[in-house]
Formats: structure tokens, sequence, C-alpha cells
């Protein structure tokens, strides 16, 4: 692998070629340990998003991996962006701002960099500590949850929810995996404690927490005035009977508010803003490609709405595009500034500008398959090759059943091969020239001069995906008459 120190130290954007789809995990997690603060990496789409920040935590769990997705929903929607993505996103800005983070990756995507966001100031103004024996006016609380964004419920199972039960109130913050229940005696709380929200049991006591917003849309008193006063400038003293600025004036939540945000916010900033100098910043190469065609969607869909503004009560209002979203000048601005260096799967000759990794596609077996042929044998024959040429080699399935049953017909093909709990534990087995086999969600494999990883779509072909169950509201529900 080339010298991490020169992309370290680049001021200017470097192109960082042979780097297929299924090694950027690996590269990522390497500068990550190497960097100062941080290494990002802006994906394309929400799906290379997650697969690369589920490879990474596998290549190097101990560092703290952060996603920042875009919202669900599209431009100028009359939807709001879905709670859990709200979360995510909050809790992603809140990290960021955590002073002394070291060791880390935030992985997003360029819809999300586009976007604008709450200010660094604003998010570390919006959070509210939590500590046991401190005084909270139920009142107080309910109101101060419903301005961040909580929904209320009758019982409390995803993000962004909370509900009253007397004197327990249960609270699904947008910075914790399971719920959060305060417990009060009168005005005190007398107990914090976090719970699953599948079956609503304690889990632990903890003896305080940092609450984030569940919405980018704060409701306090000044969003609320700033809201009122722009948006009678912006669009005449007869947009007052619009049910926006109804539902905003008295303080209620509305379906896709989070549109006109700028509306309510001092002052918006951009991901670049929340990011330091010291961070390492790599994009996609195909990302570059699907800004353009995200700045021409936003475009068209600021025509369409634009075209009906105002022609009846209650009409769409859109604000201009440069108020939401970077500019295109903005945008590339900001990715020279950073520097953010182009991520390519194709191989270039090393130059100023120039770092090849030498990484190429994994070999695979679609003609055998297409022949009828044992694909399991043509596997074993190619890694008993791998290991004869002194390679490391590895085989990434997708679940624990499928990694068992691929380790014991290959090994049965004879290639000796055995399975590995991580990383480290799947080279030391591959030094020994026996085939490693992981639970590891890469779609496609990649080799180097050192090293080969198949994945189970590079042997058996397109994933069949089996979709899970989904228990969660079945659960709770059951757990509430069982509590009745």
């Amino acid at each position: 692998m080339p010298d991490l120190n020169r992309i370290l130290a680049a001021r200017e954007p470097l192109t960082l070629a042979s780097l297929p789809r299924g090694s950027l995990p690996l590269v990522l997690a390497d500068l990550a340990r190497a960097a100062k603060r941080r290494a990002v990496f802006i994906a394309p789409d929400d799906a290379a998003m997650r697969a690369a920040a589920e490879a990474a935590r596998f290549f190097a769990p101990e560092i703290e991996v952060v996603t920042f997705p875009a919202w669900d929903c599209l431009p100028y929607d009359r939807a709001s962006p879905a709670l859990t993505i709200s979360a995510e996103r909050l809790a992603a800005l809140h990290k960021l701002q955590q002073p002394g983070a070291a060791q880390q990756l935030l992985v997003t995507t360029v819809n999300a960099v586009l976007q604008r966001v709450l200010t660094p100031f604003r998010v570390r103004e919006s959070v509210r500590e939590f500590k046991v024996g401190t005084q909270f006016g139920q009142e107080s609380l309910t109101a101060l949850l419903v301005r961040q964004g909580y929904s209320r419920t009758d019982t409390v199972i995803d993000h962004g929810e909370f509900a009253v039960r007397g004197s327990i109130v249960d609270i699904f913050p947008s910075s914790l995996d399971a719920g959060l229940r305060l417990d009060f005696f009168g005005d005190e709380l007398e107990s914090l404690r976090v719970f699953d929200p599948a079956t609503q049991r304690t889990v632990e006591r903890i003896d305080s927490h940092l609450l984030l917003p569940a919405s980018e849309a704060l409701l306090d008193e000044e969003s609320i005035k700033r809201f009122r006063s722009r948006y009678r400038e912006l669009f005449g003293a007869n947009a007052t009977q619009d049910p926006l600025y109804e539902a905003v004036s008295e303080g209620r939540r509305l379906a896709g508010m989070e549109h006109w945000l700028p509306l309510f916010e001092a002052k918006l900033a951009s991901l670049f803003d929340h990011l330091s100098k010291d961070d390492v910043v790599v994009i996609d190469q195909s990302a570059l490609g699907a800004a353009e065609e995200r700045l021409t969607d936003i475009a068209d869909y600021h025509e369409q709405r634009g075209r009906t503004a105002g022609e009846r009560k209650g009409s769409y209002r859109p604000l201009k595009p440069d108020v939401l979203y970077l500019a295109h000048a903005e945008f590339d601005a900001a990715l020279a500034a950073m520097p953010a260096h182009r991520a390519t799967g194709f191989a270039s000759e090393e130059g100023a500008t120039v770092v090849d990794f030498g990484f190429r596609s994994a070999r695979d077996f679609a003609p055998e398959r297409g022949r009828g042929e044992n694909v399991y044998e043509a596997a074993a024959a190619h890694l008993k090759s791998v290991a004869k040429s002194a390679r490391k080699s590895l085989v990434a399935a997708y679940s624990n059943g499928s990694a068992r049953r691929i380790a014991a017909i290959i090994d049965e093909a004879g290639a000796p091969t055995a399975l590995a709990d991580n990383w480290q534990q799947a080279l030391g087995l591959a030094a020994k020239k026996t085939t490693a086999v992981v639970v590891l969600p890469l779609e496609t494999g990649f080799a180097s001069d050192a090293l080969e990883i198949l994945t189970e779509a590079d042997i058996l072909g397109d994933r069949l995906v089996r979709r899970k169950k989904k228990r969660k509201d079945s659960d709770a529900f059951l757990a509430e008459l069982q509590a009745l």
C-alpha cells in the first residue's frame, strides 16, 4: 500500500487510483488511523455509504465510524425526513463537535454534503443534560421535547418519540440505540434508566445523559419569531393564512416544515463547516456525477413548485435552491479547499497528483456459473493458487450461516479453510496459507500483490436478499398488553 503520509500532507486534490469499490473501506480505515483528526468519505448514494461504513467497522473495530445520511424525502417535499434519519444526522453532527475525538471515520453521501445544515454553535446549544437529582418540571420537559422535535406517543418504540405515564417519561433520543426512562419524584429526577424499546425492560442505570434534538427545525421562541418575520417578508401579507405559517405561529409542528429550515435559523452552515483542517477527505469519483444530477433535480423540483406558488390558500411556497442547498460553485470550492481526494477504480501511472494503490477486482466466477460448472471447486482451485503465490486469501460471506457453509464446502474441495471472527484473526490464518472465511458485507472483492478477498457474490452471483421479519412493533404491543 502507498505511503499514506503523502495523502495526509497533500494541499491539493489527489487522484487515488486503482481503488475498486470493495477496497475503499480498507483504505479508509487505514486513513482514519493515520489522520490527526478524522477521515471523511463522500459516497455517491446511501447504499454505498452504508456498505462502506459497515465494512470499515470490520477492518478497524477500534475506530468510531459515524454515518451522516441525507434526508430521505424529495427536495421541496410536503413530507418531513424520517425521524430515524433526522436522529442519525443530529447525532453525527454532535459527534463531530466533540473535542479531542481521534480515530474517527465519517461516511456520508453527496446529497447530504450538498444540503445546508445547522451551525456547529446551534448543535452545541441545542443539547440538554439530564442528571439524577436535578429539578425539572414535567410540563416544561414536555414542552422542551416538543420544541426539540420529539413526537408524543403512547409507547416509545422508535427514535424521536416520547411518552408520559404519570411520573415516568420515556424518550428515544437521537444519540442512543435504546430508550431513556426518566423517573421523577415530584419535580426531582430520581433515576435515569436505559431500556429496550422492544421489551420495554430496563437495560442499565445511568447518572446523566445529553439529550439531542430529534428534528433540525427547532421551535423555540426566537426561531418562531424569526420564521414569522421572514415568511411575511418573502411571500407577503396574504401568506399569513398558509397552514404552515399558522402552525408555526402556534408552536405546532407541520409535516414538511424542515424544507423552510433557513427561515427558522439565523444562519446555516455546510457539513464542511463541521470539519477541521486536519481531516482527510476522500470522495468517490462517481459522486461528482451524482452531484451534477442532484443539483439538476433540485432546480427542476423548485421550478415545478414555483409554477403554482401562491395560487390558492395553502399552496406550496418554495425557497430558492441556494438557501437550502450549496450552489455548484460553492461545492467545488469546498472540495478544493479541504482538499477532497478523488477515489477511482481505474489504474493510473504515479505522478505529482496521482497515488496508485495497486488494487484490482477479484476473480469473478461468472464464466463457470454460465457453463453450469461447480463454482466451489473452481473457487477452491483459485484459492490454492493464491496461497502458492504467497498471497493472503479471504472469503467474505453475508452471514454466519453462509460463512460456515462456504468454509465447509471449499475446504472439502481441497483448499484449507477456517472461520475467522475478525480482521486480525483472518490475516493470521491467511499467513499460514489457510483461507479465512469471515462475515463481511462486501458486494465485490478485490485483489493486490499481497492479498485477495473473494465475496459470496463473486462466487455465487447476485445476492438473494431475505427480508428480516419486522418484530419491533408487535413485540412492543405485546409488552404493553402484558403491562396492562
